[in-house]
């Protein structure tokens, strides 16, 4: 079994974009067939490394569907440097490139001579057809059609202090997940979704897109999240939710009040929040502004994306943890990898059809991080009596105060409710004596000093918890997928020396 075999067979939209003619599931499995015959035309099948850098939407879409079913995908973000396609090229083993006729002239730049460059050429009913422009045309493959133990896709940790993993999930990985997804919002063929996430991440690729093309559902693929387009694409196409990072949730908070008649009249099933903590206060202003529950999950690549979420009404929800696991079990464990009783803090492990079996070629991290068919997040966290996991922070960035713990977590959202405040970054920065000591960034909405915040610190933290200085910033610096960089904080204010 592979992920087609998830996909329905019929002329329910499958895959629609704005100014684009809606494909059909029909259409979608006869233009994948097409394309993954294509690809065995120019000598790739099973094994092969094929690397994609499209921006968003749907021809992205049908390139990434018919790599996995021809061999191996391995999406890339087409914003990187020559330098970045050079490495994950080397990386991974590429034996070919997809890209858009006339884009990403740093990605064509960075090919081997041993690599195929291949154009995705649009036609005008919105299919796909391949064409090869560069490399050798090798023999034509036969082969069959992936199994479900056949790798599907690689993609890569986003490491912050050492070279990024590689994590290979099978077409099995991702169809557990894909149905864990389904089962934990109830997603059917009447689900339309607006897929925000980039489709060279997981949350993109699983979350939004296969999760929905496996429920029967339609995806809407605009070219990327544009948060002024936003509340325009959801009047035009009637989304009945979406699911997003917490900078993407925020955006399209900050745009709700001068779209409320379209609020009003499209009214969204649930939202989901993915990818990153979403701090309580903006779940709150979120619900109270779109009238819709937001559900939080808990996710990660090692398990083909979500791992735990709140689930829907009139289920019980816990704003502030992350649910429980659906079709995964968790746990709590110990520095020595022993599992601790229910309410105690530690170790997020977890366990499931949906997580990998290990890293590729990398022994010593495997070591470290799968442990007796459990897979150990690197996050900290406990569950309470219920089950609900609620968790501190990465373990790499808890900060050491001369002994005493703090999670940035905390810090972060208590400077979030400060009124003048829109977005906070607790961070450790290095100290002579204390070993690690606790600054904070934030982006203000309203006049507000440093004395305030730390004031407003006062009232509710510690005294050891309250940052020693609070930088005030136009913006937060981010990764390519909209994540906070928490540990390059200190580096890149340059307080590495204080």
């Amino acid at each position: 079994m592979n992920i087609l075999d998830l996909f329905a067979d019929d002329t329910h939209p499958a895959l629609i974009a704005p100014n684009q003619p809606p494909l059909s599931y029909k259409q979608l499995r006869e233009n994948i067939a097409r394309l993954v015959s294509q690809l065995h035309s120019f000598g790739l099948g099973e094994g092969d490394r094929i690397a994609i850098a499209m921006p968003n939407g749907t021809p992205m879409a049908i390139a990434f569907l018919a790599s996995t079913l021809c061999g191996t995908a391995c999406p890339l973000n087409p914003k990187y440097k020559q330098e970045e396609f050079a490495f994950y090229y080397e990386d991974t083993q590429a034996q070919a490139l997809i890209v858009l006729p006339g884009t990403v002239a740093e990605a064509k730049s960075a090919i081997t001579p041993t690599m195929k460059l291949i154009h995705a050429n649009v036609e005008p009913d919105g299919t796909l057809s391949f064409e090869l422009i560069g490399g050798e045309r090798n023999l034509p493959t036969q082969s069959s059609p992936p199994d479900a133990d056949s790798i599907a896709m690689i993609l890569h940790t986003s490491g912050t202090t050492s070279r990024p993993k590689r994590v290979p999930l099978r077409h099995r990985n991702l169809i557990a997940s894909a149905k864990n997804i389904i089962s934990a919002y109830n997603l059917t063929r009447e689900d339309t979704t607006l897929c925000l996430m980039p489709l060279f991440h997981i949350h993109g690729l699983v979350g939004c897109l296969l999760s929905t093309l496996a429920s029967g559902g339609t995806v809407v693929c605009p070219n990327g999240f544009n948060a002024l387009e936003f509340w325009q694409l959801v009047d035009t196409f009637k989304p009945t939710w979406y699911s997003a990072a917490p900078t993407m949730h925020q955006m399209i908070l900050a745009r709700a009040t001068r779209n409320q008649e379209i609020v009003k009249a499209n009214p969204f099933r649930f939202i989901r929040s993915s990818s990153a903590p979403l701090p309580l206060v903006v779940i709150e202003q979120i619900e109270a502004t779109l009238n819709a529950p937001v559900l939080e999950s808990y996710s990660m690549t090692e398990a083909a994306h979500m791992m735990t979420t709140n689930p829907l009404p009139p289920n019980l929800r816990k704003p502030g943890s992350v649910g429980y696991g659906f079709g995964v079990e968790v746990t709590i464990m110990d520095e020595e990898g022993n599992l601790l009783p229910q309410g105690s803090l530690g170790e997020v492990a977890i366990k499931g059809a949906n997580a990998i079996n290990g890293y590729e070629n990398n022994p010593e991290a495997n070591a470290k991080a799968f442990v007796n068919g459990w897979f150990r997040t690197g996050d900290q966290g406990k569950l309470d009596q219920d089950g609900y996991l609620h968790l501190t922070g990465r373990i790499k960035e808890l900060i050491n105060r001369g002994g005493e713990k703090i999670s940035p977590l905390e810090v972060d959202n208590i400077l979030l409710r400060h009124p003048a405040v829109a977005e906070a970054l607790a961070f450790a920065v290095p100290h002579k004596s204390l070993g690690e000591d606790i600054h904070a960034a934030v982006v203000l909405k309203d006049a507000a000093t440093e004395t305030d915040l730390k004031a407003y610190c006062a009232n509710v933290l510690a005294d050891f918890k309250i940052p020693k200085q609070i930088h005030i910033l136009d913006e937060l610096p981010r990764g390519a997928t909209g994540k906070l960089q928490r540990l390059s904080m200190a580096k890149l204010l340059k307080l590495e020396g204080v």
